[in-house]
């Protein structure tokens, strides 16, 4: 199985290969790589599609220790460098967007262009933070129930025929799996005044009935990043790219086939 030794953990990805521009896409929050299989079978064999588990989540092997998405960033950079990917288009849905903003900002020579999917540079406000608490703390207690993961499935993906995959994916493991990269996500800071700094082109693509990262976020995303044309509003809620594929699909490859060579 393909894995990459890196930063002291042991990072699983799945590479499409061949000669095409490389596009590296990290997941969102309770999913893993293959939330982005529609991408890879649009993208791939035009462009070299690399999907990745993030720590904490899908078959990666991590330390367990508290981490930040400045890590999470790393390990997208380590991960280049271990597949000899010196350039990318770096992307990802949700928290892999937060991470992808960071590898922007750490390695920005690294980065030909963003691809931003349901993201945002923000942190939700104290009300929000204070519901997804009480959801952790009875994740935390009584395990990933039946009412509970049902009900974050409809926020993140709301389809009847993806929800039930993912929900029985989180209730196959620990309950405790959550603890650090919950942490992580919450303990995440305000991108937003750092966004100035990136100066490559972006793509940012939202759903319009996104409900856990609201549009109005997206649209101050793609604002505050000098490279960006706008928000490209698709339907579908948070995970839009693995709902709603084909709009999400048309804009990203008519946004790669605008990069040029």
């Amino acid at each position: 199985m393909p894995y990459a030794e890196v930063n002291d953990q042991r990072i699983y990805f799945e590479d499409s290969g061949g000669d095409g521009p490389p596009v590296i896409l990290g997941h969102g929050f309770l999913m893993d790589h293959e939330m982005f299989a529609p991408q890879v079978a649009a993208l791939a064999p035009t462009y070299r599609v690399i999907t990745w588990d993030e720590r904490g989540f899908g078959q990666t092997e991590y330390d367990g220790k508290p981490f930040s998405y400045w890590d999470s960033a790393e390990d997208c950079l380590a991960l280049l460098a271990h597949l000899g990917v010196e350039r990318a288009v770096v992307g990802g849905m949700s928290q892999g967007g937060f991470l992808s903003l960071r590898v922007a900002l750490i390695a920005p020579e690294k980065v030909r262009a963003l691809i931003l999917l349901d993201t945002e540079a923000g942190v939700p406000d104290a009300e929000t933070i204070a519901g997804e608490d009480a959801m952790a703390e009875v994740w935390f207690t009584a395990g990933p129930v039946d009412d509970l993961v049902n009900a974050v499935a409809n926020l993140i993906i709301a389809d009847e025929a993806e929800n039930p995959r993912w929900t029985a994916k989180w209730q196959a493991r620990d309950k405790d799996f959550l603890r650090q990269p919950f942490a992580c996500l919450h303990g995440r800071e305000d991108l937003t005044a750092r966004l100035g700094e990136i100066t490559c082109p972006a793509l940012v693509v939202h759903g319009t009935e996104d409900n856990a990262i609201t549009m109005d976020k997206g649209e101050a995303l793609a604002a505050g990043l000098a490279g960006c044309a706008g928000v490209v509003k698709v339907g579908g809620a948070h995970a839009a790219n693995l709902t709603n594929p084909v709009p999400v699909n048309e804009a990203i490859l008519a946004f790669l086939a605008g990069l040029g060579s």
